[in-house]
């Protein structure tokens, strides 16, 4: 199955509301929207693409399932603090994961997990 080498293309996530989904990853975690259709919202996320699926959504409960979403950043404590901020709850707070980098772990609306991945910064 050698196409499988290109690589993941899409990541599809089932929502149960979009219009709160495409506010969060859009407004919140700052990823540049392509386009919304049909139930569907497309998001620039490095080389891949984030879909939210709100027929995914309900064909499925619940909704988050054993899925995470790691997101490399310069400096996982300032992003932290900016997103804590903005009044987002983090369930871990930042700490060293490896002997270089950190993590700090919230939830989208769903429930599913976000990471945000790197050096620790200041």
């Amino acid at each position: 199955m050698g196409e499988l080498k290109k690589g993941v293309a899409y990541i599809v996530i089932g929502v149960s509301e979009l219009a709160r989904s495409v506010a969060f990853y859009r407004d919140t975690l700052g990823l540049p929207m392509q386009f919304e259709q049909g139930g569907l919202a497309f998001f620039t996320a490095g080389p891949v693409s984030i879909i939210l699926s709100a027929d995914l959504g309900r064909a499925r409960t619940p909704v988050a399932g054993a899925m995470e979403l790691v997101f490399p950043v310069e400096n996982v404590k300032r992003s932290w603090r900016a997103l804590a901020a903005a009044g987002d709850t983090f369930f871990r707070e930042p700490r060293q994961v490896t002997e270089k980098d950190w993590a700090a772990n919230m939830h989208d609306p769903d429930g599913h997990f976000l990471t945000l991945f790197g050096p620790p910064g200041e």
